[in-house]
């Protein structure tokens, strides 16, 4: 003791440190083991810190605990070289030192359990919503899976009902299906994302908030959620944590709907936003020294987006389904920006909101000429399908002609085609538009036959008198 005592300063704090290190080992029923997937840091930057030691036991995307002054911490493995690992702590502001112990802890892992519904969580599956700790699931499941192999899902072909008409006749979606909704900032995403929420097709949701502003975090749960929340479980990750954590987030949520999934549930998974899913791991990536490949983002990011959504769709035998439904924040409105542009490959259909049509008042600003699902004949009847080509082509006849219209070059009775889009368009258009607090429409598809006759027989009663 009295030769550690009259060594160096640094000697003295390096003997701390191991004999620190010597107690924890002493916990665990091998420590021989322990010893030699443990290492100490030797480098530290402002987004990761770099390990000695642990090279030879750690694979890339383990996690590690790390031991300082500050308690236990987690942190991800992000780069794995001969004589050191990079590390990405999970909690941004963690007090490490040089020299402090750290240990592989492995995958991450959560269990999942039904009790859960109703409650807010963390990417980490802690509760954040004070009403105390949650009960664990009896199946630990790790948090970076792999999606269910591709000839033991089940098929995709059981239409469903949104409530929104707009989706329904134009994009109708399928039980599994994988949709997004791809729009500038405030054009609307948030507020179609909780119109569909209130689908009753669905015996659980899962919503991810990833990178959302704190306090809309719960005007999101109490004032749009609202008795959904019975039914729900919110994974939130907002703007100022870290980008380990936003990175987590829709992965902690998609492992919680596919443990409802895999108890035959069919479950609505929500995720608020891709984008900004791929803005963290551009971060992490960036911060381990990857080099960006199309404008600023890594080719990681290019992994990382067709991982995660294709764990959601059908399951397996005896298995529900997992209907993903995920915002794309296209910036400057651009939908051919790398993000986007990877995203629309990846899914099985897209919403395109515009900014033209949210700045007319219409509400939801949804482009039904730019919208395509890609299951929609799975959902259509016969005679739908028939309908909803013929609109089309008049919605296209009409928002090609709108300049000429404009400028008075349209004379009715010269082109019959253009005479009936005139006519008819500006219904559709009337009967698309719903407010967030509108009720769900039962049948889309009758409601716009209704529409129709009742502006068939004011058009007659109109000519009357003009007779």
């Amino acid at each position: 003791m009295s030769e550690v005592t009259n060594a160096p300063a640094g000697i003295r704090r390096r003997s701390a440190t191991l004999d620190a290190f010597e107690r924890l080992v002493g916990r665990f029923s091998n420590p021989d083991e322990l010893v030699r997937r443990g290492g100490l840091v030797t480098t530290i930057t402002p987004n990761n810190y770099e390990v000695s030691g642990l090279s030879p036991y750690v694979c890339l995307g383990d996690y590690v605990e790390h031991h300082g002054r500050a308690g236990m911490t987690l942190g991800e493995v992000v780069k794995v070289e001969p004589h050191a690992v990079i590390v990405c702590p999970v909690e941004r502001g963690e007090a490490i030192a040089i020299g402090d112990p750290v240990i592989r802890f492995g995958a991450f892992r959560i269990a999942p359990d039904a009790s859960w519904c109703g409650r807010t969580i963390n990417a980490l599956g802690q509760p954040i919503d004070g009403l105390g700790a949650l009960e664990p699931g009896k199946r630990r499941r790790a948090v970076a899976n792999d999606a269910p192999a591709s000839m033991t899902r089940q098929r995709v072909n059981k239409p469903l009902k949104t409530g929104i008409r707009a989706i329904d006749i134009f994009s109708p979606l399928c039980l599994g299906q994988r949709l997004g909704i791809f729009a500038g900032s405030g054009v609307g995403k948030s507020t179609l994302l909780s119109m569909l929420t209130r689908a009753e097709a669905f015996d659980r949701a899962v919503i991810a908030l990833v990178g959302e502003r704190g306090r809309e975090v719960r005007e999101f749960i109490e004032d749009t959620l609202g008795e959904q929340m019975g039914k729900s479980v919110a994974v939130v990750a907002t703007s100022d944590e870290s980008p380990m954590v936003r990175r987590m987030a829709p992965m902690t949520a998609m492992t919680v709907a596919e443990h409802f999934r895999d108890n035959g549930e069919n479950v609505l998974l929500v995720v608020d936003s891709v984008t900004r899913f791929a803005h963290a791991i551009r971060e992490v990536s960036v911060a381990s020294g990857e080099l960006p490949v199309a404008r600023g983002y890594p080719a990681t990011v290019f992994t990382e987006l067709p991982r995660l959504l294709e764990r959601a769709g059908p399951g397996g035998a005896n298995a529900g389904s997992i209907t993903a439904i995920v915002s794309i924040l296209v910036d400057g409105d651009n939908h051919n920006d790398p993000i986007a542009d990877s995203t629309r490959g990846i899914l099985d259909g897209h919403i395109v909101l515009e900014r033209s049509l949210a700045e007319e008042g219409r509400y939801p600003p949804i482009n039904p000429l730019a919208s395509i699902s890609r299951l929609a004949r799975t959902a259509w009847e016969p005679d739908e399908e028939k309908l909803v080509i013929r609109l089309r082509a008049l919605i296209q006849r009409y928002e090609e002609t709108k300049d000429l219209r404009l400028l008075g070059g349209y004379k009715p009775g010269s082109d019959s085609e253009l005479d009936l889009a005139v006519q008819q368009v500006p219904v559709i258009y009337d009967i698309l538009r719903q407010q967030p607090h509108d009720k769900p429409a039962r049948d889309a598809f009758n409601d716009l036959a209704d529409a129709m006759k009742h502006a068939a027989a004011k058009a007659q009663q109109e000519q009357k008198p003009a007779q």
